[in-house]
């Protein structure tokens, strides 16, 4: 008879909440610091009492005012135990969303960042371009933004429709890595293209900037290219184009490879030198789609440019990952502070999440750590531990075989006498 066990699973407890563990990688004292450089009155209210609240608001996922401060009332022992943090007041929280100003969470979010970075350098690397695109050793980043829909009748202040309001995220990513670099956020009035410049302007010679059709500004290009930073865009439906060269490829899926430069006149000035222009089948979503790269490289061959195309995609995975598992959907929040220190403190979850994720070696999904965390928001266990044998049966117990003789029923008790 042969017999295995797996080890167990089950969680090591702990004198730590889970939340306090989330929130022990915020550097200690950093809120505070940043709130009185800004000016921000916390005398009743402290800076570290706000971002625990909003918070835990986003990885409880809790979908009103009422029930963040309904929690932190509840469980407010545990809460002073976060640096004395304290359950917040329904009027004290509005107050606080309202009128601090939301650069205190930016900052707090890219000061963080840089912490998590310089205790784990691993972490801003931790993922690296797969197959085709392994030996590109460029930084490779992506720009693009995404609406949070809000409700007009209450938030005036971002009217983006005549009857829809909205607020909008740009950010550029790097692709590799799949964190931001940079980050806006504001009312969704304004085109994506009008905060392109701002958005690449820490980039450096040598970098690959990937985009949509939006951002195709041929100034903007332009700037780019001046500053050696490579590009490769999709192509705008209405561009008129002159060829200069014809380029042939033996790859099925390249249609053409051309050198071009614009038609139009005007259109020109803005970019007078020539552009590379590469049309290819791309698998989209299982299905084959034409579409046309333009680029200011003349050396990578087309399939380098329709990967590097690929790799763009990764934002869109960024910007899925932020909207079904952080709370922005619900705003606590009307104006247009309040709205940005949500954003702010949920660009922030899903940093200390995405650390977490890569602290433990998680192999699972990473919208099912953020349900196990969010299961877990206020108990006692060791988190990292827990999530580093979560989902893993462990190496099997040696295993004891037993011989044993086969009887008929009823013949037990002499089967062990000898017969004959």
């Amino acid at each position: 008879m042969r017999r295995a066990q797996g080890v167990s699973t089950k969680p090591t407890k702990t004198t730590y909440t889970t939340l306090r563990q989330i929130f022990q990688y915020i550097p200690e004292g950093l809120p505070e610091r940043l709130a009185r450089e800004a000016g921000a009155d916390i005398r009743k209210f402290s800076c570290t009492s706000h971002v625990a609240a909003l918070l835990c608001g986003h990885l409880a996922r809790a979908s009103s005012l009422n029930e963040i401060c309904d929690s932190g009332r509840l469980h407010e022992s545990e809460l002073n135990r976060i640096r004395g943090a304290v359950a917040p007041k329904r009027n004290t929280f509005s107050n606080a969303n309202r009128t601090r100003d939301p650069i205190i969470a930016e900052q707090l979010y890219w000061e963080t960042f840089k912490y998590l970075e310089q205790i784990c350098p691993g972490f801003t690397r931790n993922k690296r371009n797969k197959n085709y695109l392994a030996r590109m050793r460029r930084q490779v980043e992506a720009i693009d933004s995404t609406t949070l829909k809000l409700s007009l009748d209450c938030i005036d202040w971002a009217k983006h429709r005549r009857k829809k309001a909205a607020a909008k995220t740009h950010m550029r990513i790097d692709t590799a890595s799949m964190l931001p670099c940079f980050a806006v956020v504001e009312e969704a009035s304004h085109h994506d293209s009008t905060r392109a410049a701002q958005l690449c302007a820490g980039m450096h010679a040598g970098d690959v900037l990937t985009a949509d059709r939006a951002y195709v500004d041929l100034s903007f290009l332009f700037d780019l290219n001046q500053r050696g930073i490579f590009f490769v865009l999709r192509e705008k439906k209405n561009m008129l184009f002159d060829i200069v060269e014809t380029r042939t490829s033996n790859d099925a899926r390249i249609i053409s490879d051309q050198i071009v430069t614009v038609s139009a006149k005007k259109t020109a000035e803005n970019y007078p030198q020539p552009l590379r222009r590469v049309t290819a089948i791309v698998e989209v979503d299982g299905k084959d789609v034409v579409m046309s790269f333009l680029t200011n490289n003349m050396q990578w061959s087309p399939r380098t440019i329709t990967e590097l195309y690929r790799s763009r995609w990764s934002i869109e995975i960024f910007f899925k990952e932020i909207k079904q598992t952080l709370q922005l959907s619900d705003f606590v929040g009307y104006n247009a502070k309040a709205v940005k220190w949500q954003v702010w403190i949920g660009l922030l979850a899903h940093l200390l999440l995405r650390f977490l994720k890569h602290v433990s070696e998680w192999q699972l999904s990473f919208s099912r750590l953020v349900g196990t965390v969010r299961s877990a928001v206020w108990m006692k266990i060791d988190l990292l531990g827990f999530l580093r044998r979560y989902g893993t049966a462990g190496a099997p117990k040696p295993m004891a075989i037993v011989e044993i003789h086969p009887v008929f029923k009823g013949f037990e008790r002499v089967c062990h006498r000898s017969m004959g």
